[in-house]
């Protein structure tokens, strides 16, 4: 008999695992998608400050897999000032999203066979307030910088895991792409020295990830010109030129021949998709019409980068003021609607599947978050906030986390010219560890699909063939190949 009692006791805890979480919080229909979901999903408000100030808004979803003892992984989008349903929607989300066919309508949502859910579970955050669903009662909170929002993330997931008690034990990792390569270390260092400190609950810290993330200022501002002429978009000569002209340094330009050949290399690449060289560019309402009919795409276009997905990849434009060699410096940082198109629409971007769902009260209410008189309507990106660049280049958080023993991926598309693998690829290697995976093709279904190159210290450099800046939008079925098998401890 007792061994039964044990039995029992032991089934009902399993049964159990995810009885901790708040109820309150439990989404249980989602407006556009008939079908179960896969696994249980969680979102709400935590409050960082009291009962009032910042309310940071999050999305979890738990593994399909084993949510009781797999990953937990907080994903953090960048900007500075961009919504983290970037990723849940366009890129390793629980679902995919069809456009609405009537004006007005929802998109209509889809399962999603590469979602990250599938190995691990998930918290999309908004941070800092202001971005996206997240809001303070007082304005001041939008004036915020590197360090405090990392000091506020991590306030956050201290009274998350209070929420979620459950998750405590299980491996804990932070992920992040483009300026989350800010945000990402930062954040994982705040944690680092809380669990050194002994603050409570204690996080089970185990390493993160940065794709296509900013990181210091020379590094990627030197990342641009080498990239280009590597992909063939300036001549020889002219790299030659302004090569000589700027000594190898492109970020800040010496003198006026330098300026006079830069201006040269930026006039040649005006016309490119900054987000990925190989899609094509729109420039006006009356060319973006073509997105709604592939079909009048060139053949050659039409396949570029293709990879098997149900629904297709966002549409992409670059509008010419973006200042593509600007790295991120010291001080404000313009967020990304102010480098702009001039009409409010954030760069190389097209939101409206996004935008129609999430700015739906119906939406809204299904997964608890305040309706738009309280926390404003949901941007991509937003100008709301005013931030400043205050942690300074990355690399000393790098060493400091992987020599003190957490891993850490850095990996990259390698036809992003937003943050151009060539920056990541040398600023990795300026870490000066010794190699001890050499540079090799990583493969998916008997495929390369990219080069990584292994060092001591547990830090991995990786890049996916034929990805833009935001990998898994561009090749899905690749980043949860390498994200499944890098958390897991395996080769990628």
């Amino acid at each position: 008999m007792p061994s039964i009692l044990v039995f029992l006791t032991i089934l009902w805890t399993l049964n159990s695992v995810s009885g901790s979480a708040p109820q309150s919080a439990l989404v249980t229909h989602l407006p556009g998608f008939d079908g179960t979901l896969p696994s249980k999903h969680y979102a709400g408000y935590v409050n960082i400050t009291g009962e009032s100030g910042k309310n940071l808004f999050y999305y979890f979803v738990e593994s399909e897999g084993n949510p009781a003892k797999g990953p937990v992984v907080l994903w953090l989008n960048g900007g500075p000032g961009c919504s983290s349903f970037d990723g849940f929607v366009y890129e390793h989300g629980p679902f995919n999203f069809e456009a609405a066919k009537e004006s007005g309508a929802l998109p209509k949502l889809h399962l999603n066979p590469y979602s990250w859910s599938k190995v691990s579970s998930t918290i999309y955050l908004d941070s800092p307030a202001g971005v996206g669903l997240s809001y303070s009662d007082n304005t001041e909170d939008y004036s915020t910088g590197d360090l405090k929002t990392a000091s506020d993330t991590h306030t956050f997931l201290l009274k998350w895991f209070e929420l979620y008690p459950e998750f405590l034990s299980n491996p804990f990792f932070i992920a992040g792409e483009s300026y989350a390569g800010v945000y990402v270390p930062t954040l994982a260092s705040e944690v680092a020295k809380g669990i050194d400190a002994g603050v409570k609950p204690i996080i089970n810290l185990k390493g993160y990830m940065v794709g296509n993330g900013v990181t210091d200022t020379v590094f990627d501002g030197n990342a641009l010109v080498p990239f280009a002429h590597g992909m063939g978009l300036i001549s020889d000569d002219l790299f030659q030129e302004v090569n000589s002209a700027c000594q190898g340094t492109y970020w800040n330009p010496i003198n006026e021949s330098c300026e006079s050949k830069l201006s040269k290399v930026d006039k040649g690449l005006d016309d490119l998709n900054i987000y990925d060289i190989l899609e094509p560019c729109y420039h006006s309402p009356s060319t973006l019409n073509i997105v709604n009919d592939n079909n009048r795409l060139p053949s050659s276009f039409r396949q570029l980068g293709e990879t098997v997905r149900p629904l297709p990849v966002r549409k992409r434009m670059f509008g010419r003021s973006w200042p593509v060699r600007a790295p991120v410096k010291a001080g404000r940082v313009p967020t990304w609607p102010e480098l702009g198109l001039g009409t409010g629409e954030v760069p190389c971007t097209d939101d409206e599947v996004a935008t129609a769902w999430l700015n739906n009260e119906a939406v809204r209410s299904a997964i608890h978050a305040q309706p738009k008189n309280v926390a404003g309507s949901w941007d991509l990106c937003t100008s709301k906030i005013n931030y400043y660049h205050d942690a300074g280049s990355m690399i000393k958080y790098h060493k400091n986390l992987t020599t003190t023993g957490y891993r850490a991926l850095i990996f990259s598309g390698d036809h992003d010219m937003c943050v151009p693998f060539t920056g990541s690829e040398a600023w990795t290697r300026s870490m000066g560890y010794q190699v001890i995976d050499e540079w090799r093709p990583w493969f998916f279904n008997e495929q390369v699909a990219g080069y990584t190159q292994g060092y001591a210290n547990n830090l991995t450099f990786l890049t996916i063939k034929g990805a833009g800046h935001t990998v898994p939008e561009y090749k899905p079925q690749e980043a949860l190949a390498f994200y499944s098998r890098w958390l897991a401890g395996s080769r990628v």
